[in-house]
């Protein structure tokens, strides 16, 4: 399974990296029409989450992702035939769809591989696909370089044979079956859950902080210090190289959904910490300024750590077994709809309102954050209410409900 998400996070390194390159300079595609096609496809995939999930978990997660994955591989070839505006929308559409299907039926087979430590084989998992990614964005860095149509074709071609290759390596997993759903249980059983609904929601906005490294940080250094240039590409370098080195010892002791809503908690005090300290590299010269920002990044990407360690806590310890798919689905469409929301809030109002944007950037964190124990607790509670209503008055399974 590591194996598998690795091969796969390195292809996508590979193409984003590059991608907007290839269809704006090679296509020779206006870069708004590019950026309303994947938009556009970005939203189209949102709809497959929930009912892909649901799908993985009656017919079998490993089945639904291999799928998945296929199509994926196929959708990502013809785009080296796209040459049009509406060909780029039509088969983006197509790979946002499976990605969002696959990604549900990737959380319920993560959760039926890490049985006997999933603390530690999340965070392990973690580790790798962030590994991945950095390997693939250095491998794309050549392409670029290079700025050959060829080049280009080559990258997106390898991203394809990563889906193709994931999906075979997956052969070597056992085919789990399904789990069987407690009678007259509801369909979208996650769409009634209200714990864990308010928690797609808090998630989602918490999400907002990898934007703020990816996105804004550059932005404002590039336009609001006095930092040297190369910082910006300090700051992908730092966090990529924090997550990869830290996420199995800090992932690892995060394992329930107690652990998950203190950890969401910790998270959201941190990005408290590293938001006035970007901010403040407004306000310093040159090389304080650089020196902020490597502070800052370093302990932000704390942040993000403790963060994605909660997620796995709490998205797969508040989900019933028999149906992760479903719940992550729905946990991977907040997820999407925060970042696509989070260009328009970044840019509007933290860069707006500059200092005192990231002051409130990082207040709001800091308040998101702050439900994380109650949530856990009201999480927690509703699932040992669930199950008391489908045992008997002796702990025995009701006969009436078997």
């Amino acid at each position: 399974m590591i194996l598998a998400s690795f091969v796969n996070r390195v292809g996508n390194g590979l193409f984003n990296t590059a991608s907007a390159l290839y269809f704006t300079l090679v296509v020779d595609l206006p870069a708004v029409q590019v950026g309303a096609a994947l938009t556009a496809a970005g939203l189209i995939g949102l709809l497959a989450g929930i009912p892909g999930g649901h799908l993985a978990d009656r017919r079998g997660p490993r089945t639904i992702m291999m799928l998945a994955l296929t199509v994926q591989a196929v959708a990502m070839s013809a785009l080296v035939l796209v040459e049009s505006w509406a060909a780029l929308t039509v088969v983006a559409a197509v790979d946002q769809l499976a990605a969002a299907a696959g990604g549900a039926a990737w959380g319920a087979l993560v959760v039926r591989v890490g049985t006997d430590r999933p603390a530690l084989f999340r965070a392990k998992l973690r580790t790798y696909v962030n590994l991945g990614v950095v390997l693939g964005t250095v491998g794309a860095g050549f392409a670029v370089a290079t700025h050959t149509r060829t080049a280009y074709i080559v990258l997106i071609l390898s991203n394809a044979a990563s889906f193709a290759l994931c999906a075979l390596l997956l052969f070597l997993l056992p085919n789990y079956k399904a789990l069987a759903p407690p009678p007259q249980q509801r369909r979208w059983i996650a769409l009634t859950d209200r714990p864990f609904v308010t928690f797609t929601a808090l998630y989602g906005a918490m999400g907002l902080q990898y934007p703020a490294v990816s996105l804004l940080l550059p932005i404002w250094i590039s336009e609001h210090t006095d930092a040297p240039r190369w910082t910006v590409a300090a700051v992908s370098a730092i966090n990529a190289g924090v997550c990869v080195l830290l996420q199995t010892r800090i992932g690892s002791r995060i394992e329930t959904p107690r652990d998950g809503g203190k950890a969401f908690r910790t998270a959201g005090l941190l990005f408290l910490l590293s938001c006035p300290m970007m901010a403040l590299t407004a306000h310093a010269p040159v090389w304080a300024a650089a020196g902020l920002v490597v502070a800052a990044i370093f302990v932000h990407s704390l942040g993000e750590i403790w963060e994605s360690s909660s997620g796995f806590a709490l998205g797969f310890g508040l989900a019933p077994d028999h149906a992760q798919g479903q719940y992550q689905g729905l946990l991977g469409l907040g997820f999407s709809a925060g970042q696509a929301l989070a260009p328009a809030i970044l840019t509007t109002v933290v860069l707006g309102l500059g200092t005192a944007g990231w002051l409130l950037l990082g207040m709001f964190f800091a308040a998101v954050g702050a439900v994380g124990p109650s949530l856990a607790r009201w999480g927690t509670r509703t699932r040992s209410r669930q199950g008391a209503a489908v045992a008997g008055p002796s702990g025995e399974p009701d006969e009436a409900h078997a």
